[in-house]
């Protein structure tokens, strides 16, 4: 017996709960696209030179990043948290969406109503004036009550084991360890020593609830994958029990959290070092078998009806770009632009996972159904573009090319340098290319009127 590892989605307000984030979320994708366009074009060979303003680049790539990364992510967890609850406290998750999408386009007018002063902190960069910090607190408080509400009306998985059930589990896994980054980020906040400012400041705030972060969107990945591989027709040779197993896996690396806060000071470098290591070594322990598991499913699958060839198309473009990402994580060697490089393939993975689950949802919340030749060739475009993307930083990478950088900074004065940041480039601008037709699909599907 094949396990179905998908959940029923509701016809009721969680429904209406679920487009409400899945909107929100392509809207984020759409702001971070534009941006996206002015970052390659002000790092590519040549064309760079149009683009004098270094500070704009700086300011660009934190609206970028966390319209792309932390908003898209976070606003389709909500789109799963919405359907997998019960219909209690209804109003809250309304609240909390509507705290979300004010604080997101308050961070995203931001840079144009007041002096930016970008700051390229990891995981989670700012930009240091009051718009936008409003924004981001805003944005925060819906993220909490989004996750308050995840862990406080979660339906019962189930005594009898089946693949629903071990997906709830698994999003039950996601928002534990969303908690436990909202709580690390407010531990940091209430123990950093006050004169502590600039860069540093907001790198030890962001340090250790961003790496507990990427814990939660990587169990968020893995729920998709699964739920991807039975919308596709794909031959799981896993139970639910063993894939329970892996959730917690994931989830138990998590829990050394407040284990590390407690030994060392925010400030210490042990602490930096310990998520370093906790997210380098345990962030693979459900993903990699769980993906292995999946790879062999696909490959032992040879029938895909044509109406789930866009789901199976976003599942092996998201498995590859993951992997990729993975391995270039260990090719990192100071501070260059491997690490964008690293951090670029395990995120669009992310992504084009959701991106393949968007296509499988639209007709089930109300909308029309996507282009199937469109939906199907987009992935491997929009994945394609970035893996020359990814590789081009890697190259560049070897030959020392700084992060965080544009123009005269990136020192472009040899062939190697010059042909990697090319190949960066030319990747960049198809991945924006296959971005941008993954809104526009979406966005013709969604024209329908939502039926009721």
């Amino acid at each position: 017996m094949v396990s179905d590892f998908s959940l029923p989605v509701p016809k009721d307000g969680r429904r209406a709960l679920a487009r409400g984030w899945l909107l929100l979320g392509l809207i984020a994708l759409l702001g971070s696209g534009v941006f996206s366009i002015l970052l390659v074009l002000s790092r590519t060979p040549y064309v760079q030179a149009v683009f004098p303003w270094t500070d704009f680049f700086h300011t660009a790539i934190v609206v970028h990043v966390d319209l792309s990364v932390l908003v898209w992510f976070l606003a389709f967890a909500g789109v799963l948290w919405s359907l997998n609850s019960t219909p209690r406290w209804i109003v809250v998750g309304g609240f909390s969406l509507l705290l979300a999408t004010v604080g997101t386009l308050v961070m995203a007018v931001a840079p144009f109503v007041a002096e930016a002063h970008p700051l390229m902190s990891n995981y989670i960069p700012v930009l240091q004036q009051p718009v936008f910090f409003i924004g981001l607190l805003l944005f925060a408080a819906g993220i909490g009550l989004l996750v308050l509400r995840a862990m406080a009306a979660i339906p019962p998985v189930g005594m009898w084991m089946e693949g629903a059930a071990a997906l709830r589990f698994g999003l039950n896994t996601a928002a534990v360890s969303a908690m436990l980054a909202l709580m690390a980020f407010a531990w940091s906040y209430f123990t950093i020593p006050y004169p502590t400012l600039g860069r540093a400041y907001y790198e030890l705030l962001f340090w250790g609830g961003g790496h507990v972060l990427q814990f939660t969107y990587t169990l968020l990945m893995l729920v998709v994958w699964l739920w991807l591989a039975s919308a596709s027709g794909v031959r799981l040779s896993l139970t639910p029990r063993v894939v329970l197993i892996f959730f917690a896996f994931g989830l138990g690396t998590v829990f050394a959290t407040p284990i590390i806060y407690y030994a060392y000071a925010v400030t210490a470098i042990e602490h930096i070092t310990l998520f370093t290591w906790l997210m380098q070594y345990g962030g693979s322990l459900a993903a990699l078998p769980l993906s292995l598991a999946v790879l062999h499913g696909l490959l032992r699958t040879r029938h895909v009806e044509p109406e789930a060839r866009a789901e199976r198309s976003a599942l092996i473009t998201s498995i590859i770009l993951f992997g990729v990402g993975g391995i270039v994580g260990f090719l990192i060697r100071g501070s260059n632009v491997t690490i964008p490089a690293h951090y670029h393939g395990s995120i669009v993975g992310i992504t084009l996972a959701f991106m393949g689950l968007t296509y499988h949802f639209l007709p089930l919340l109300g909308y029309g159904r996507p282009n199937l030749r469109l939906a199907r060739l987009q992935p491997y475009l929009y994945g394609g573009g970035q893996l020359l993307h990814v590789f081009g930083l890697v190259w560049s990478g070897g030959y020392g090319v700084q992060r965080k950088v544009a123009g005269a900074e990136q020192a472009l004065d040899s062939v190697g340098r010059i042909a990697g940041m090319g190949l960066m480039g030319l990747g960049g601008l198809i991945a924006i290319i296959g971005g941008f037709l993954f809104l526009l699909i979406v966005y013709r599907a969604m024209r329908t009127s939502p039926q009721a």
